[in-house]
């Protein structure tokens, strides 16, 4: 467990006149699909013993995960999610699956702000509750299945092109809900490490907390970027008062493309901000619906 996250973003010095926070899954690597399709979702069939309504509870895990505006929520809040709707399900109640009431999760998220298995491991420890025991299980194995079956999987086109011009100018960090074993791995794993001064997973609190901590204060807001693809990145942004760049879900490298030749030169000119940030956000809003169709 990492001692004093918030200290070490706080810690964090401006070298350089600008600040961007950058997200990970989806975001930089093309990773989204095969964790949740791979990884979680089998193991959240298996633990949660899903396997009469396994159709249901993948079309539900994928929309919470994916396709959705919770997109990249954190694990444990995703979970719960997923079961409130597959709670509510017609197809659910007719097949007579039960369905895991998961309170004590629901008492852990709200009291707790670094919502990783180190944390979980010390709250089982202290309250020996099965449900808290069943969805630890659940989360090491998803970590083993993503530690097995992630890798070779480089970042979007673009990236590379973006990362470069920007390095320069503005001190970077990696801001992410995913753990920090993972994101150390897949961001050494393809020498993009070296850009940016800290790796911030779930370890180190929520997104806004990495932003708040890292930058705010530390820059003008103008000159804060985070850059996500998820609605969870845009509100980490909007929380701390500073600029968001949408990486589009299923079109991200024509996303990466425009922001190496068109909104890093405006956020670093300062005509970021205003018309084309609202243009930017009210299209990326039309990916991801809030509520499901079926």
């Amino acid at each position: 467990m990492i001692e004093n996250p918030h200290k070490i973003l706080d810690d964090l010095k401006p070298e350089k006149e600008f600040f961007i926070g950058i997200d990970s899954d989806g975001c930089v690597f093309d990773t989204m699909e095969i964790k949740q399709k791979e990884c979680f979702c089998p193991q959240f069939i298996k633990h949660f013993k899903l396997q009469r309504v396994s159709k249901y509870a993948r079309e539900t895990w994928e929309f919470v995960n994916l396709y959705s505006t919770t997109r990249g929520a954190n694990r444990f809040k995703a979970l719960l999610r997923t079961m409130e709707l597959l709670k509510e399900r017609k197809e659910v109640k007719d097949r007579g699956a039960e369905i895991m009431d998961l309170k004590p999760l629901a008492e852990w998220v709200k009291k707790e702000n670094k919502l990783g298995n180190p944390t979980l491991k010390l709250y089982a420890a202290e309250v020996k509750d099965p449900v808290i025991d069943k969805v630890l299980e659940w989360s090491l194995e998803v970590n083993e299945d993503i530690e097995e079956l992630v890798f070779d999987v480089p970042p979007f086109p673009f990236f590379h092109e973006s990362i470069e011009k920007i390095y320069s100018k503005a001190d970077l960090i990696v801001v992410s809900q995913t753990p920090l074993e993972a994101l150390k791995r897949e961001w050494e794993e393809h020498n993009i490490d070296k850009y940016v001064k800290i790796i911030a997973g779930q370890e180190y609190g929520t997104k806004g907390e990495h932003i708040k901590f890292a930058a705010k204060g530390k820059y003008p807001v103008e000159k804060i970027l985070m850059i996500g693809d998820a609605p969870g990145d845009l509100q980490a942004a909007k929380s701390n008062g500073v600029l968001f760049y949408p990486v589009n879900p299923g079109h991200e490298e024509a996303s990466w493309e425009r922001f190496a030749s068109e909104a890093a030169d405006k956020f670093f000119n300062g005509t970021f901000a205003g018309s084309y940030e609202k243009k930017l956000i009210e299209e990326f809003e039309k990916y991801l619906p809030e509520h499901p169709n079926w």
